[in-house]
């Protein structure tokens, strides 16, 4: 019984912050155009991970498309900015999306 309890803590654990940041990308409205899996109007975010997985400078790029939207990367259909996201929200946000598997 200890060992079912300590191992369900362990998962609830590992996919809080997973939890969390889907939950902050629902409510800057990501999710209207992107999916972690799969393409919805914009790329999904396991895209955007694989794309600059070794781009040291990715996740601040990122923050930076969040705020002030982009254009030609993905296609012809721009990213609105977003300016509803703080810097420090944008930057939580890339640093999600790039961890995505």
């Amino acid at each position: 019984m200890k060992r079912a309890l300590l191992v369900a803590a362990l998962g609830l654990a590992a996919s809080a912050p997973a939890l969390a940041d889907l939950a902050l990308a629902t409510s800057k409205n990501c999710m209207s155009c992107h999916a972690v899996d799969r393409k919805i109007l914009g790329p999904s975010f396991k895209e955007v991970a694989a794309k600059y997985k070794d781009n040291k400078g990715a996740a601040d790029m990122l923050a930076t498309k969040i705020v002030k939207g982009g254009s030609g990367v993905w296609g012809a259909v721009p990213m609105p900015a977003n300016n509803q996201v703080s810097e420090a929200d944008a930057k939580k946000l890339a640093a999600w999306v790039l961890s995505a598997k």
